[in-house]
């Protein structure tokens, strides 16, 4: 994407074109299925390769198993080749800039790479400023480097079912 003033670079200090994701954000925003809420929602991201990924909500009748559109973007991210997600933003039915929610920002810092940048409500932040102190994958590497990952739990194959 090009270089954009409208917000700060990828982590790896490559530039983002804000203006593009949001566009991408709008448009995935537009295939969104929402006839329960009303409530269309769009995301976008850029992956560490240069990818564009997005999606929307899918809703159901059975509000639980409704679909974010943080979901279909992870999806697809995976069936688009995987890796990791440098810069993000989400948007309503008008456009307006999102916030993920709880789960979503969980699931995003699962797929993002270290210091991803949001575009949010309150400004630009990094996906450790939205989901501080968060436990995913890069917590259970740094737990298994220290050997306290080993000898019992899951990892090892035994299971606890006291």
């Amino acid at each position: 994407m090009a270089p954009s003033s409208a917000g700060p670079a990828a982590p790896d200090g490559t530039a983002v074109d804000w203006d593009a994701l949001r566009r991408a954000a709008t448009d995935a925003m537009r295939h969104a299925y929402a006839p329960y809420s009303s409530f269309p929602v769009g995301a976008a991201a850029i992956t560490e390769d240069g990818r564009l990924v997005s999606g929307c909500n899918v809703e159901n009748a059975s509000y639980g198993v409704t679909l974010c559109a943080e979901c279909s973007l992870v999806s697809q991210l995976h069936m688009t080749g995987g890796g990791r997600l440098v810069a993000f933003t989400c948007v309503d039915g008008t456009g307006a800039t999102l916030m993920p929610c709880g789960r979503c920002r969980q699931l995003l810092f699962e797929h993002s790479a270290p210091g991803m940048v949001l575009e949010t409500v309150s400004g630009f932040r990094t996906i450790d400023e939205v989901l501080p102190d968060a436990f995913g994958p890069r917590t259970l590497v740094e737990y298994a480097s220290t050997g306290s990952g080993s000898g019992s739990g899951p990892s090892s194959g035994s299971v606890d079912r006291a």
